[in-house]
């Protein structure tokens, strides 16, 4: 997703590594002794790394999406909601000729819903991925953004 480097450790510790034993790890932290920190710096989102996250994250949110107008449909249809509008479109659409079917339907709900969510989940991913370029850009001028890490206690 992207890139960090650490700055500097702030608190405690041997940096990672115990004296004379190159690749073995440190031991647990002693009681007692605040837990190591170490501050680092977001420097750079990998563009194409965010579109494939973003592009995953739109699709999920789109069958969401799906989900939510099926049960609002649902209620809604339960409720007979539908069943007055579209009672109340045929009686003023009455003295023309009747193409059939009605105002609104499972299918046109469903696929309106379709529609909107697949566009909503293109802008999505699109934004993302602008917003990886932007923050780039900004990090360069600025530095990125500053993380602390800590040891659990």
């Amino acid at each position: 997703m992207g890139t960090a480097t650490v700055a500097t450790p702030l608190l405690g510790g041997s940096g990672g590594q115990q004296e004379g034993g190159e690749g073995r790890p440190e031991a647990p932290p002693v009681r007692g002794r605040t837990p190591r920190q170490a501050l680092l710096q977001v420097k750079r989102f990998d563009p194409w790394s965010v579109l494939k996250l973003a592009l995953v994250l739109a699709v999920v949110l789109f069958f969401i999406w799906l989900v939510a107008v099926g049960v609002l449909y649902g209620v809604l249809d339960g409720i007979g909601v539908w069943d007055r509008l579209n009672g109340t479109y045929a009686d003023l659409v009455s003295g023309e000729t009747q193409t059939g079917g009605s105002l609104i339907s499972a299918g046109r709900v469903f696929g309106l819903a379709a529609v909107v969510g697949a566009i909503n989940s293109l802008l999505f991913a699109v934004a993302m991925t602008v917003g990886a370029f932007v923050y780039n850009v900004s990090a360069d001028l600025v530095g990125g953004v500053e993380v602390t890490l800590s040891e659990r206690d």
